[in-house]
């Protein structure tokens, strides 16, 4: 009896002694931060077909989690980042989460045709690295972030097919290396920025089915890329 016990001891303390070991390799393999961000974003939508039920456990990057895809390779500060977010067509609904700004070197972040409402937070005009903004097909709403006018590595932001209003912010001419403006089927008003002109990569502005006013400014057909304006 008394060996049974001790048994049964041991075993508790090694089990406890695996999970502390399990803990403190996510902390060095994958940025704790990053972890309750992932679990902020899950928790800000309606999952009803259960794709992302594993976001609850393990490491985000070993344990494989969901749509969550991330560098092969630890950064310069050791870790492991989430380089794409591949959360399209997953029937996905509620609002977007402001710790999605905490994934500062994610590339992609893809929420295409769900049925996501709210508003475009504005930190993620934080993702430094992000190059695109897959926004498309959902029910959002509000403005757009002047913060995402100085995210220097974007190349698409697409935000068609929404209910996006107000205008279309100035610091959008800071987008140097975006070559796609699909803001097309929103309900955008107010005045092109002539300041869009400046866009040197720019080649798709597509603005038709929104509520703007005024002329399309001339200084866009001196965009030396540009193939297509649709703003009808």
């Amino acid at each position: 009896m008394l060996r049974s016990r001790l048994f049964y001891i041991c075993s508790i303390i090694l089990a406890l002694a695996f999970l502390h070991y399990e803990t403190n390799l996510l902390y060095i393999w994958f940025n704790w931060s990053a972890v309750d961000a992932l679990r902020a974003i899950r928790g800000s939508l309606s999952d009803p077909l259960g794709r992302l039920d594993n976001w609850n456990r393990g490491d985000p990057c070993v344990g494989n989690w969901s749509r969550v895809i991330c560098y092969n390779v630890t950064a310069s500060d050791g870790y492991f980042h989430v380089w794409q977010l591949e959360l399209l067509r997953l029937n996905l609904s509620r609002t977007l989460a402001p710790e999605l700004g905490q994934l500062s070197r994610m590339k992609i972040m893809d929420f295409m045709w769900n049925s996501i409402g709210g508003s475009i937070p504005k930190e993620v005009g934080n993702i430094t690295s992000l190059e695109l903004l897959l926004l498309n097909g959902n029910q959002l709403t509000g403005p757009l972030p002047e913060e995402i006018g100085f995210l220097p590595n974007l190349n698409r932001i697409q935000i068609d097919q929404n209910h996006i209003s107000g205008s279309i912010p100035k610091s959008f001419a800071n987008l140097n290396k975006t070559e796609h403006f699909h803001m097309n089927n929103n309900s955008l008003s107010g005045q092109i920025p002539p300041e869009l002109s400046r866009l040197p990569s720019l080649v798709h502005l597509l603005l038709d089915n929104n509520n703007l006013s005024g002329y399309l400014p001339p200084e866009l057909s001196q965009l030396p890329k540009l193939l297509i304006v649709l703003n009808e």
